[in-house]
């Protein structure tokens, strides 16, 4: 994720890093090509394109335009969405924590021992969670934070995270039947607990239910058609600055295309996309701080301006 703050008007014309030149300059320098050849044309036989004008290519801009702003409102409410739903991971996890170190009582072996157990779940849940957006293997994050009892079952769950839920809730009824906490604080940790359910359900619609396909597909073929044809609407009224206005709005419409199809995933790897990892290894920070351990990993600081994911 990118995190630069204030870049300067030289950096902003020039910086690469999140930008999304990489993906559509092959898109840019046809259609800068195309309108240089077109206007050669013109400038050749200057009756080519005199009987084009530029009304039709306003009318389908205007409209192109809306389309593409619908779309990224679309897609930038997913990122946004996202980001709040790993917001309130944090908030749960921390408040879990502090609920179970305040209120499941330290001063038994078995207390401390359940204590630890679900932190440290909630941790495992954390990574696990991560994985299953991104579709990688999370045994490294993971088995770590799992009693080895349970290693055989987290390999056979379908939903990993989903399953690390039930076992902490198991956890929290030992502590009822141990009478290592009162009922009511029991249920006030179970509905923290039932918060994170949610956050893992809202989290598997995002990635789950993609923008409808035809609607993408009409904004890819509208935008491609709009900027091929434009350099024939120009040609004759703009001359030799037809290449330069052309590369320009393809530039805008391309671009503005592929930001839009870039965060409609907020859970990637991209330069745009949420950080995952480095909000992941904050709540494991805290959490073991929280457990008094001594090895913790150290925070995900950004490199020049830029989250590893």
């Amino acid at each position: 994720m990118i995190v630069r703050q204030k870049p300067n008007a030289f950096k902003i014309l020039f910086t690469l890093r999140g930008s999304v030149i990489p993906q559509i300059y092959p898109q840019v320098l046809f259609i800068t090509l195309l309108s240089a050849i077109i206007s050669a044309v013109q400038h050749s036989i200057p009756s080519s394109f005199s009987t084009y004008g530029a009304v039709p290519f306003t009318v389908l801009g205007i409209a192109l335009s809306l389309f593409l702003g619908f779309r990224n409102n679309a897609t930038y409410q997913r990122w946004w969405e996202a980001r709040g739903l790993w917001g309130q991971l944090v908030f749960d996890s921390r408040s879990l924590t502090r609920q179970i170190i305040s209120f499941i009582d330290d001063e038994t072996e078995v207390g401390r021992h359940t204590q630890r157990s679900i932190i440290r779940l909630n941790i495992a849940f954390v990574h696990a969670l991560r994985h299953r957006l991104r579709s990688t293997s999370p045994w490294e994050d993971v088995e770590s934070f799992v009693e080895p009892d349970h290693h055989n079952d987290i390999h056979q769950a379908r939903n990993l995270p989903e399953y690390l839920l039930r076992l902490m809730g198991k956890k929290l009824g030992y502590s009822r039947r141990q009478n290592l906490s009162s009922d009511l604080m029991i249920q006030n940790m179970d509905n923290t607990l039932s918060s994170l359910t949610v956050v893992l359900a809202a989290c598997e619609r995002i990635y789950t239910t993609p923008l409808p396909f035809a609607y993408t597909l009409l904004v890819h073929r509208t935008t491609y058609l709009f900027c091929f044809l434009l350099p024939f609407g120009l040609a004759n009224s703009l001359g030799w600055a037809t290449p330069l206005v052309c590369g320009v709005i393809a530039y805008t419409f391309f671009g503005l295309d592929a930001l839009s199809e870039e965060i409609t995933d907020p859970f990637g790897i991209a330069p745009n996309n949420l950080p995952l990892t480095a909000i992941s290894r904050i709540i494991e920070i805290n959490l073991l701080e929280a457990l008094e351990e001594t090895d913790i990993p150290s925070e995900i600081v950004p490199i020049d301006g830029y989250f590893l994911q």
